[in-house]
């Protein structure tokens, strides 16, 4: 008996107490354990104000396109406006394709020698090869060339050829017939002798509009 006249045992009450949010059961001999949880207000998340950083050789993947030649052919139109005759000098037409990816610049020419000669036809589209005026007797060759083949001449103005693009240019008195010109070259289309290179760069740049008009002078 207790002295209020109640009566205990050698046991703490059974009774639950609740401490801080949480249930405890008080157990013989002192121990406690837990049997249940009271949620206290919502889930939470701490915000965090720590900065992330790059690690060293962070990178990406690129890859550079191939390059690929030119390829400079004779055509008929637009007609040549300034045409041969002997010791004078004539305009070519040429078409330029560029089969790159890119946009293509092109600011020199190389020509083979002086005594390379252009073959003589009877049509514009270089079909039917007129006797008498042959490679080797006709004497039309590329104006300014010398006696070594691959001199450079540098363009008057530079020519860009859009990617996957044809351009055609005139070059104006760029071909040259000699005084001594056989009569069976008269009225007669010529295959020029065929460029030994160019000087060109591929990148970014504005395409110069078909057809043009341009020419070396020297």
């Amino acid at each position: 008996m207790s002295r209020s006249g109640k009566s205990t045992t050698s046991q703490e009450s059974q009774e639950p107490r609740r401490r801080g949010g949480f249930w405890f059961r008080r157990l013989a001999g002192g121990s406690a354990a837990l049997i249940g949880l009271v949620a206290i207000g919502g889930t939470a998340y701490a915000a965090s104000n720590w900065t992330v950083g790059l690690a060293a050789g962070s990178a990406g993947e690129a890859q550079s396109a191939t390059v690929s030649n030119l390829t400079v052919s004779a055509v008929a139109s637009p007609a040549a406006s300034n045409l041969l005759y002997p010791g004078g000098n004539g305009d070519v037409v040429l078409s330029i394709y560029n089969p790159n990816a890119f946009p293509v610049t092109i600011t020199a020419l190389q020509l083979p020698a002086n005594t390379t000669y252009a073959t003589g036809y009877s049509a514009s589209n270089l079909t039917g090869a007129v006797a008498g005026c042959t490679a080797t007797t006709s004497l039309v060759s590329w104006n300014y060339a010398t006696g070594s083949s691959g001199s450079s001449h540098t363009l008057t103005s530079a020519l860009t050829v859009a990617a996957n693009g044809t351009l055609a240019v005139t070059m104006t008195n760029d071909a040259s017939m000699a005084s001594t010109s056989p009569a069976a070259c008269e009225n007669t289309y010529f295959s020029m002798p065929s460029l030994t290179g160019v000087t060109a760069t591929g990148g970014a740049a504005t395409a110069t509009t078909s057809p043009a008009t341009d020419a070396w002078t020297s």
